[in-house]
């Protein structure tokens, strides 16, 4: 039962879809399964044994602590991502990920062990460069976002990324589970809480958005983009 567990959960992942049915039950590269509830850590990077992490179920942040314990989010995981020793590195930073969802489950593979997976299956080498790829893609933008766009434009895009990626469409209308805080929100876009309060305020007034710790009502996706297009 456990063999078969840890082959779904690779068959079920994009960057294991070109490997075969007897290659993938083949793989024994899954060192560990971990379950979390929201606010449980689930990974440390300062540990002695480098690891990549495939989220399977729930959502998660990546959180760099400073010498004053002060955190700073780095990144929202969603369901499907891989996160961990992603360069192939061992990270020397000090980050955590926590869970933000009521159910979280993991599973991790060995740096090593992956590594020589690659070796093995060079079709694979070269998802996973186009997987790395498109997440450095990702960090770029957002740090050209950064630079030239202003607090109320990177927080409608992120809405919308959010919406589009994790949210439940219906006709053109999108249901956002709400597991972020809006100190969470503002970090992600950059900026400080009062002004995102401000501006989540600004979209209700006008019945763009109905926002509340729970969920994220997005009435119709399209005024959002027109938005953007607006204040650009």
């Amino acid at each position: 039962m456990y063999e078969e567990l840890k082959y779904w959960y690779l068959r079920d992942h994009k960057l294991f879809r070109i490997l075969s049915y007897s290659q993938i039950k083949q793989l024994c590269i899954i060192s560990n399964f971990k379950k979390g509830k929201k606010g449980d850590i689930l990974y440390f990077s300062d540990t002695n044994i480098p690891q990549i992490f495939l989220l399977k179920k729930g959502n998660i942040k990546i959180v760099e602590i400073d010498d004053e314990g002060n955190e700073k989010i780095k990144e929202i995981i969603q369901k499907g991502d891989l996160f961990g020793e992603l360069t192939l590195e061992q990270n020397s930073s000090n980050e955590v990920a926590k869970a933000l969802t009521d159910e979280v489950i993991i599973c991790s593979f060995l740096l090593s062990d992956f590594e020589n997976l690659m070796r093995k299956y060079p079709d694979l080498a070269l998802s996973y460069t186009k997987f790395i790829g498109f997440k450095i893609k990702k960090w770029k933008n957002n740090y050209n976002n950064l630079i030239f766009l202003n607090a109320e434009t990177r927080l409608l895009l992120f809405l919308i990324e959010w919406a589009e990626q994790d949210g439940i469409e219906e006709n053109g209308s999108f249901r956002i589970e709400n597991y972020l805080t809006q100190n969470d929100i503002a970090q992600i876009i950059c900026t400080s809480r009062q002004t995102t309060i401000s501006l989540l305020s600004d979209l209700e007034q006008k019945n763009i958005i109905s926002y509340s710790r729970k969920e994220i009502m997005i009435p119709n996706i399209e005024v959002l983009k027109n938005l953007i297009r607006n204040v650009k």
